[in-house]
C-alpha cells in the first residue's frame, strides 16, 4: 500500500489495503496455537546490520503488494486493523510484508540519523556555492521545490527529518530518548496521531554506537530499497484536483495544470526525496569511494570508458568515516581506507540497485520502452536531463556529467566490468567471493553466486531497455547490447556449474566450491539452498531455458524435505540449528514468492511433488511470518517493533503498547528503556 499520506486527511487507518484470492493455508487455528505453544524464538542480537536488513526488506517488499497484485488479487479489501482477514496470507503479504519493508527504509533514511546528512550532499554543496547560500537553506529550498512538482503542501513536510546522504554499516536501533507519543491530531474513531509521526526529533539512534564504516553492501542495500520505492512512487502521474493516479501517455503530461508528477501527491513527495538521496549518494560514491589499485589510494571514477585491463578501479570493502563533530548534521571530515578487497556481496548489492535506477533514469534514444512518467521526472525539472552525447547510439562521444542518468550509468557499468574482470573465473564458470586488488580469490559461495545471477538479470534487463522494478517479469523486445549479451553468458555459465557440479546425491546444493580443491564438503545450509534457487530461477527467467527451472524445483523439494521441521513448522537453517538473520529471512521470503509464481506445479510438469503445491508453499510462507518474523509472543520474533501502518493505532485509553493485540509491539513499547526501531533482529528458534 502506498503511504506517507497527508496528515489530517490520511491518518484515519480504516483505509483498505490488499487481499489475496489464494486458498486458506493448510495450518488451521488449532494447529497454529499448538505450534506457538511448542516453540520459542528469542532474540539473540539486537544489533542493526544495514546490509542484511535492507536486503531482507527489499525482498519483503517484492513479496508484499506486488506479489499480491501479480496473483491477480483485489487490493481494496483488507483493513489494517482486521488482522488475518480475510485470510492470513492476504494480511501478511498485503500489510505486514509490505509495510514492515517501507517503514524500515524511512527509519534508516529519514529518522534515525544513521549516516552522513544530506545537507552535505554533492548537489546541495554545489547549489550552495552557486547561490551564495548556506547548505541548510539550499536543502530546504530544494525540498520545497520538489514538493511543488508533486503538488504536496510545503507545510506538511515532516519536521526534524534527518535525510541521509549515505548510510553506515551497523549500529544500535534502540531510541536514546522518550518517543513523543503525545497527541498531534485526533481522529473521529477514537484513535489519534502521535507527534512522532510528523516530527522525527525523538527517533534518533545513538551516534556513539554507530559503526561508521562505508560498506558497499550496506549503502547498496539501502540504495536498493530507495530505488524500488522511488520507481513505485514516480512511475505514473496524478490529477491535482482529485489526487488520483493516472497512467502517463507522454513525457509532457505534467504540463497540464491538473496533472502532476508521482502516483499521488504524498507518494510523489516521498519518491522525490528518495531520488534526491540516491542522486547525491551516487555522486558521493563516484567522487570519493572508488579505489585505484595501481596507485593504492581512494579516487574518483573519472569516466564511463573505464577499462579494467588498464588497472582496477573498484569499490573497496570498507572505508572508515571520521566525522566533523557536528551532531545535528554530520559531514565526513576524513575517509580512511580500511579494507581494499573487492567482495562479491558488495558488488551484487550495488549492481542490482544501480540497474533498478538505470531503468528509472534511462533516456537513451534507442530505448522505445521508456515510461513517460519517468522521462517527465528527468527532463530538466525537477532533475536534470542527460546530455545528448550520453543518450545517443555512439558510445565513443560520451562526456562526464553530474545528471542522475549519467552518474548512475558510469557507476553501473564500472561495477559490471569489475564483476566480470575481478570476480568471474572464466575457466571454471564461477563467481569467486573476493579479489585482493591484485589477485583473484578461489572460493565460490553458493548464496552470493546465486544472488549475483539475479543482479545480472536485472542489469541485463536495464541495459537492454526492458522493464525493471515491480514489472521485471514483463516481456518486451530488448536492445541486445553487448553488455546484455555478456551478462546472459555469465548467468548461463554460473547456472550450468551449479547444476553440473554442486548438486549432491541427496539433492541439496553444496555451500560452495574452491578452485584447485573441489566442492565444499561442509554440511549444507539453508542459505545456500535459497541462493541456488534464487539464482537458477533468475537463469530461467533470463534465458527461458527450462533446465534451470527444473533444477530450481528439484533443489527446492530437497530443501523442504531436508530442512523442514514438521513439529515446529519452521525450517532448520543448518544441521540441528535454527538461527535466523536478515539474509536468511530475506532469501526465504523471495524463494517462497518465486516458488508460488514460477516453480509451483503446473499441468505441464511431469513430476508433481507435494512440496511445490501452491497451497503448501503458501502455508510455509504464513508459518514463516507468524513464527519467525512476528514471533510466538510479543518479546520474540525478528520484527522488533511496528509502526501504525500495520494496525497498531494509538488510543488515549490504551497504554498497552500493542493495541492490535498481535505479537509485535509499538515502537516505544519495544525492547530498551525508550523502545526500538521497526527493524529486523537475529533470533534462534528453540523447542520448549
Amino acid at each position: 500500500m502506498r503511504r506517507w499520506k497527508k496528515v489530517g486527511s490520511a491518518i484515519a487507518l480504516s483505509s483498505s489495503l490488499v487481499v489475496s484470492g489464494c486458498a486458506e493455508p493448510t495450518t488451521n487455528k488449532k494447529k497454529k496455537e499448538e505450534t506457538e505453544a511448542a516453540i520459542q524464538v528469542p532474540v539473540t542480537d539486537y544489533k542493526f546490520r544495514t546490509a542484511g536488513n535492507m536486503f531482507a526488506y527489499s525482498e519483503f517488499e517484492l513479496s508484499g503488494e506486488p506479489f499480491a497484485e501479480e496473483l491477480g488479487l483485489d487490493l481494496n479489501l483488507l483493513d489494517v486493523r482486521k488482522i488475518n482477514e480475510p485470510t492470513e496470507f492476504d494480511y501478511i503479504a498485503g500489510v505486514e510484508s509490505y509495510e514492515y519493508s517501507e517503514e524500515a527504509m524511512y527509519e534508516v533514511t529519514e529518522k534515525s540519523g544513521f549516516g552522513l546528512h544530506l545537507i552535505h550532499g554533492p548537489v546541495v554543496k554545489k547549489l550552495a556555492e552557486q547561490n551564495g547560500k548556506e547548505s541548510y537553506e539550499v536543502l530546504a529550498d530544494r525540498f520545497y521545490f520538489l514538493a511543488d512538482q508533486v503538488g504536496y503542501p510545503r507545510e506538511e513536510i515532516f519536521r526534524n527529518m534527518f535525510p541521509t546522504l549515505i548510510e553506515y554499516e551497523s549500529g544500535d536501533p534502540h531510541y536514546i530518548q522518550q518517543v513523543d507519543t503525545d497527541v498531534y491530531a485526533e481522529n473521529d474513531d477514537g484513535t489519534y496521531v502521535p507527534v512522532y509521526q510528523v516530527d522525527f526529533q525523538t527517533l534518533r539512534w545513538d551516534r556513539e554506537k554507530m559503526n561508521k564504516m562505508l560498506v558497499p553492501a550496506a549503502y547498496g542495500a539501502t540504495f536498493l530499497k530507495q530505488a524500488l520505492w522511488a520507481g513505485d512512487f514516480l512511475g505514473a502521474f496524478h490529477t491535482v484536483d482529485q489526487d488520483e493516479e493516472i497512467e502517463g501517455k507522454t513525457s509532457n503530461d505534467d504540463q497540464d495544470p491538473n496533472i502532476a508528477l508521482g502516483v499521488s501527491s504524498a507518494d510523489g513527495m516521498q519518491g522525490m526525496i528518495l531520488t534526491e538521496q540516491i542522486w547525491n549518494k551516487l555522486l558521493f560514491i563516484r567522487d570519493h569511494l572508488f579505489y585505484d589499485a595501481k596507485r593504492n589510494k581512494l579516487t574518483a571514477l573519472h569516466s564511463g570508458d573505464y577499462e579494467p585491463t588498464k588497472g582496477f578501479v573498484y569499490l573497496p570493502h570498507r572505508i572508515e568515516v571520521v566525522e566533523d563533530g557536528n551532531e545535528q548534521a554530520p559531514d565526513a571530515q576524513k575517509l580512511i581506507l580500511k579494507d581494499k578487497r573487492s567482495i562479491l556481496r558488495d558488488q551484487w548489492l550495488m549492481l542490482w540497485p544501480a540497474a533498478e535506477f538505470f531503468g528509472m533514469t534511462d533516456q537513451r534514444n534507442a530505448n522505445k520502452h521508456q515510461n513517460p512518467a519517468f522521462l517527465a521526472v528527468f527532463d530538466g525539472k525537477p532533475y536534470p536531463k542527460a546530455p545528448n552525447e550520453n543518450i545517443d547510439e555512439n558510445d565513443h562521444n560520451d562526456i562526464r556529467s553530474d545528471d542522475p542518468y549519467s552518474v548512475n550509468r558510469d557507476v553501473l557499468l564500472t561495477i559490471f566490468k569489475n564483476v566480470d574482470a575481478m570476480h568471474f573465473n572464466d575457466e571454471w564458470g564461477v563467481f569467486v567471493e573476493e579479489h585482493s586488488g591484485t589477485e583473484q580469490g578461489k572460493y565460490m559461495n553458493t548464496f552470493d553466486a546465486g544472488y549475483m545471477m539475479e543482479a545480472l538479470r536485472m542489469f541485463q534487463r536495464a541495459i537492454d531497455g526492458l522493464p525493471v522494478g515491480y514489472a521485471n517479469g514483463e516481456e518486451a523486445e530488448g536492445l541486445h547490447t553487448e553488455e546484455g549479451k555478456r551478462a546472459l553468458e555469465l548467468i548461463r555459465k554460473q547456472a550450468d556449474f551449479i547444476v553440473e557440479k554442486l548438486i549432491r546425491t541427496d539433492g541439496l546444493v553444496a555451500n560452495g566450491f574452491t578452485i584447485g580443491e573441489g566442492v565444499d564438503k561442509s554440511e549444507p545450509t539453508l542459505l545456500s539452498q535459497l541462493g541456488a534457487v534464487r539464482g537458477l530461477t533468475a537463469a530461467f527467467l533470463a534465458t527461458k531455458e527450462e533446465k534451470y527451472r527444473e533444477a530450481a524445483r528439484n533443489i527446492y523439494v530437497s530443501m523442504d524435505q531436508h530442512f523442514w521441521n514438521q513439529s515446529l513448522h519452521v525450517y532448520k537453517t543448518a544441521k540441528d540449528e535454527m538461527k535466523y538473520d536478515p539474509f536468511v529471512a530475506g532469501a526465504l521470503s523471495s524463494v517462497f514468492r518465486l516458488a508460488v509464481s514460477h516453480l509451483n506445479n503446473t499441468d505441464q510438469d511431469q513430476q508433481q511433488p507435494k512440496e511445490l503445491d501452491r497451497e503448501t508453499i503458501i502455508s510455509r510462507y504464513v508459518d514463516f511470518y507468524n513464527l519467525i518474523i512476528d514471533g510466538p509472543t510479543i518479546k520474540e520474533g525478528m520484527q522488533a517493533s511496528e509502526f501504525w501502518d500495520t494496525g497498531d493505532v494509538y488510543r488515549k485509553d490504551d497504554q498497552s503498547g500493542n493495541t492490535d493485540g498481535d505479537n509485535v509491539p509499538q515502537i516505544q513499547a519495544g525492547d530498551g528503556p525508550y523502545g526500538i526501531a521497526p527493524i529486523l533482529v537475529n533470533v534462534e528458534v528453540k523447542e520448549k
